[in-house]
């Protein structure tokens, strides 16, 4: 699950999300299992939100690890029933970036999770990363025409580590000798995102360094055949 990227891919196509239309293979109806298991995502997020303001991280924890596995359940039965839609690619990112950035927004208020928080300069690098993945897979699209960015290992990785983190800073909530794992966690989220958003940038610049030289290689070809 990479939300920034499928975010992306619901206006360039950067890349195929769980819930995209296979290419080529017809539409498929909107009311599909799948993106009613979204909707019902996007519904979870104001109760989990709410749980979390109301200090029952028991009731916040069981709500996220339920909304998780929706998101599982969405893809598999969209890939193994055939039931994909481009509603779906666009519901899928949405209900995951929505729940995500709840929980790490949320979770980072000083004093309002019992156990440990996520640090706020945390939050603020997640959001960075994700607005920076959005901005570069945009500038490829209008600047290049590039349609297609897939997440690298490293981002699956990343976003990886932000869902387990959110977890175990939940749970510490309800069992306060994680308190320790959260705290650590959060410093993987943090390393993680900055070496993706780098990732990034690196990977964007070679893919723009490279269409600069197909055509400079296609316009010596143009003007070799002209002077033939």
């Amino acid at each position: 699950m990479d939300p920034p990227h499928r975010l992306t891919a619901a206006v360039s196509e950067c890349h195929q999300p769980d819930s995209a239309p296979a290419t080529g293979g017809p539409l498929r109806s909107p009311v599909t299992i799948p993106n009613l298991l979204s909707l019902l995502r996007m519904g979870l997020t104001p109760l989990f939100v709410i749980s979390v303001l109301n200090g029952q991280p028991a009731v916040a924890l069981a709500v996220f690890v339920m909304a998780g596995v929706t998101d599982a359940l969405d893809g598999f039965i969209a890939r193994t029933y055939g039931q994909q839609s481009k509603l779906g690619a666009y519901l899928d990112p949405i209900a995951d970036k929505l729940l995500l950035m709840s929980a790490y927004v949320a979770l980072a208020i000083p004093g309002l999770h019992r156990g440990a928080p996520i640090p706020v300069w945390v939050t603020v690098l997640v959001i960075a990363r994700d607005l920076i993945i959005v901005i570069v897979a945009l500038i490829l699209y209008l600047a290049l025409g590039r349609t297609r960015f897939p997440p690298s290992v490293l981002s699956k990785v990343n976003t990886a580590v932000q869902v387990m983190t959110a977890i175990v800073v939940l749970a510490s909530g309800v069992w306060l000798a994680l308190v320790p794992a959260a705290e650590w966690a959060a410093y993987a989220v943090a390393a993680t995102t900055v070496a993706s958003g780098i990732d990034y940038i690196v990977r964007a610049n070679l893919m723009a360094s490279a269409e600069r030289r197909e055509e400079a290689q296609a316009s010596r070809v143009e003007s070799g055949h002209g002077g033939g």
